[in-house]
């Protein structure tokens, strides 16, 4: 597949209402805490694996769900589990404020209060901190102002059931935000457990690169805020960043992995270079595809035109996309006895054979 990038100058998403940020208390994976519809989905998910372990069920042995435990093993206890969720961040890896291990105490790093960055051109800045996420093993990386709407309005601890409300302060100005690739191969094998192992080595390696890049922009002087899911919706900072437009299937779609990608991002005082948003007609094409739509099993994507809003709680009103139905998502999970990745399976632009990008300026 032949792919034409050309970098315009704003976002290719359409705001048609006022457009609110979003309670993550009312994502289904936190609703899984408190809804009695969902808490009952729980069960129901961990009842579905060993069934099919008992049962022998190919793709879903234990061996299977062995490789996907060990996959999940990093983002669950050192990301903070709850952060995938998109509930609290601000925990394990996720942390907002890391402390200095007590033997780099002695030394000059990180810089004394005061002594930031000596270089003052955005670009450069640019530069070292996309340089520093490639190095730390990030698969494409942007970087835009960080538009507040995007912002989750609170947040949500689903230990104590507190919605407080969130404020980031108003000198992070910037978002670098993280893309992991997750392989073809094995995103192939969905809806089977296999598939799911790679989700979760997807989010593992989120929770990595994003600690590890803000621990980066904190060591030349600066503020770093580390999220996963947490915080922030991911996929409107993507496209800001100019890493692709939004797919059919409710995900960002890239030039490079096509929806084969996980989001992480770093909130930072750090002046830098935004990128721009690009088009490779994604909107048109998945206009006419749907194939998407056609494989769900849950029947959660839609195959008509583009609403201004969603069919559940779990959506967000007033742009005009196609929003799919995450509670029909979610309650296949649990059927399945593992997430699913079909949709992004099918998808067209998934395919890695035969891919070619070219970038074109704006004009």
């Amino acid at each position: 597949m032949r792919i034409k990038a050309k970098k315009v100058q704003s976002p290719l998403y359409k705001i048609v209402g006022q457009v609110k940020r979003f309670n993550p208390k009312n994502t289904v994976f936190s609703r899984r805490f408190w809804d009695p519809d969902f808490q009952r989905l729980i069960k129901a998910y961990y009842d579905s694996q060993m069934k099919h372990i008992a049962s022998r069920d190919q793709g879903y042995s234990l061996e299977d769900y062995a490789l996907m435990g060990g996959s999940w093993h990093l983002q669950s206890f050192e990301g903070g589990l709850i952060s995938a969720s998109g509930c609290r961040g601000d925990v394990g890896l996720y942390r907002w404020m890391e402390p200095t291990p007590p033997i780099l105490a002695r030394l000059t790093w990180p810089p004394p209060k005061g002594y930031p960055l000596s270089i003052k051109d955005p670009a450069e800045a640019s530069r070292i901190v996309k340089e520093a996420a490639l190095f730390y093993g990030a698969s494409a990386v942007g970087i835009c102002k960080l538009n507040r709407t995007w912002i989750y309005s609170h947040i949500y601890d689903p230990a104590t059931g507190v919605n407080e409300p969130l404020e980031i302060p108003e000198d992070y100005k910037f978002a670098v935000v993280i893309l992991v690739e997750m392989r073809y191969e094995y995103l192939k094998a969905s809806p089977f457990v296999k598939a799911a192992a790679e989700t979760g080595l997807a989010y593992s390696k989120m929770a990595f690169l994003a600690s590890s890049l803000a621990q980066f922009i904190r060591s030349l002087g600066y503020k770093a805020i580390p999220c996963g899911n947490d915080t922030a919706l991911s996929i409107p900072l993507a496209i800001d960043a100019g890493l692709g437009q939004l797919g059919r299937n409710g995900l960002l779609i890239t030039p490079w992995f096509g929806p084969r990608v996980r989001i992480a991002k770093v909130f930072t005082d750090l002046p830098l270079k935004p990128d721009q948003p690009i088009d490779f007609g994604v909107t048109e094409f998945c206009d006419n595809c749907k194939r998407c739509a056609e494989a769900c099993e849950a029947g959660a994507i839609s195959s008509g035109e583009m609403a201004d809003h969603g069919p559940t709680p779990s959506n967000n009103p007033g742009v005009l996309k196609w929003y799919i139905d995450p509670e029909k998502c979610y309650k296949f999970w649990s059927e399945n006895g593992a997430d699913c990745s079909t949709c992004i399976a099918v998808c067209p632009f998934s395919n890695p054979e035969g891919r070619a990008v070219e970038f074109i300026e704006a004009s």
